[in-house]
């Protein structure tokens, strides 16, 4: 993608009257189109070089991202001005003026200019795959060359609102146990560095034996506050070894098994990708896309590579002559239940009435599936917080039970 500059210009409208003003845009000739599409006929555009306090600051990780939210939005509202007989290049303009990410700001221009250029809209997404997926490239090409542009552009933005909602459901879900976790880590970390050692001196100073649990309590307390850097290691070391081992191409699989045998999530993960895998390809199907070009994009997108080898059979099947829904019955991530409907499907012709249906029906398992757990972890992080909290102060306060022992034994 390339970079955004900012330029300063010239122009006079048709009463005569000269504007001057400034401009973001990728290039001189994007500055010129602006202008004119705005009705004013340009007299100088020049870049304007920006001062080393004045160029902005770029922290890695941060920033420089399109929601897939923003690109239902925008999805959406291209395809009503689209539908409303407004002209693509008019429709990307507006779009791009009213746009408040700068990331899409700048992705709307340089497409709207590609398309300027006699450009295909699907070809000008291509240039930008972290914002526009192959899903989404794929199912513009096949509304372009079906001429329902419109249509397609609806059925991507209501693609892209269910995933971005179940995510938005398991993100919100997920929130409440990791914050009290995090709570419980701190409090406990505060306690071990800070309280437990005024304790241990006070019971220094009585001498005499400790009780176990407390005698336990202080040697962790000493491990951590003396050995800091070495359990930071080998915190480091063990997150760096995961992440590597995670993206490899075997850890990157054994880890997506893993995911669909954990207790309780396992069963959450296996539903969203059903979910994902039948929603994407009912979407590809119904918008009139090839079905083996349609089976490789599911592959591609289905986020976890036992329903991509799954998917990859079946296309494989395909290839050979067979039914989709055949293939699917060796590989135990798919229910029966999905078979048994993608089959009958077929034989009715409505295959994608039938993968849509069994999309709705998995949301609602993710979706009471997610309640239950949050009802279910809710009180047990609360007892666990408990327990670890109330054990260290129990610990903490046995020695005072014994004080008198304690100073006779001093």
């Amino acid at each position: 993608m390339t970079t955004s500059m900012m330029f300063e210009f010239k122009a006079r409208d048709r009463t005569g009257k000269v504007h001057e003003g400034q401009l973001e845009a990728s290039s001189n000739g994007a500055v010129v189109r602006t202008l004119k599409d705005r009705g004013l006929m340009p007299l100088s555009v020049t870049e304007k070089k920006a001062s080393a306090l004045q160029k902005e600051i770029r922290i890695p990780g941060f920033g420089g991202k399109v929601k897939q939210k923003e690109m239902a939005i925008f999805s959406r509202q291209l395809a009503t001005m689209v539908n409303s007989g407004l002209t693509l290049i008019r429709s990307l303009s507006i779009l791009e003026d009213q746009s408040e990410n700068p990331v899409l700001k700048q992705i709307v221009s340089e497409v709207r200019s590609k398309v300027e250029q006699g450009v295909s809209l699907s070809v000008a997404l291509e240039d930008h795959p972290k914002a526009f997926s192959t899903l989404y490239v794929s199912m513009v090409r096949a509304g372009e060359v079906g001429g329902a542009l419109d249509e397609t552009l609806i059925r991507l933005a209501d693609t892209l609102e269910s995933q971005a909602r179940l995510r938005s459901q398991i993100k919100s879900a997920m929130a409440y146990p990791v914050v009290v976790l995090n709570l419980i880590v701190f409090i406990v970390l505060a306690m071990l560095v800070f309280v437990v050692p005024i304790f241990e001196k006070m019971y220094a100073d009585l001498g005499g034996t400790l009780p176990f649990p407390t005698q336990i309590l202080i040697n962790i307390s000493r491990f951590i506050t003396g050995k800091w850097w070495l359990i930071a290691g080998v915190v480091g070391g063990f997150v760096y070894a995961f992440r590597s081992w995670k993206r490899s191409e075997q850890g990157h699989r054994q880890w997506d098994a893993m995911k669909l045998r954990f207790p309780v999530f396992g069963k959450l993960t296996q539903k969203v990708s059903i979910s994902r895998f039948a929603r994407t390809l009912s979407v590809l199907s119904r918008t009139g896309v090839p079905v083996l070009q349609a089976l490789d994009i599911v592959a591609q997108t289905a986020g976890n590579t036992v329903v991509s080898d799954a998917v990859l059979d079946v296309q494989a099947s395909v290839k050979r002559g067979e039914s989709l829904a055949a293939p699917l019955e060796r590989h135990e991530v798919f229910p029966p239940m999905v078979t048994q409907m993608m089959a009958v499907g077929e034989e009715t012709g409505a295959l994608d009435a039938m993968l849509s249906k069994v999309s709705d029906f998995y949301d609602r398992e993710v979706d009471d599936t997610v309640s239950a757990l949050t009802s279910l972890i809710e009180p047990m992080l609360i007892v666990v917080m408990g327990v670890v909290v109330g054990g260290i102060l129990i610990s903490l306060y046995l020695p005072m039970f014994n004080v008198a022992s304690l100073i006779q034994g001093g």
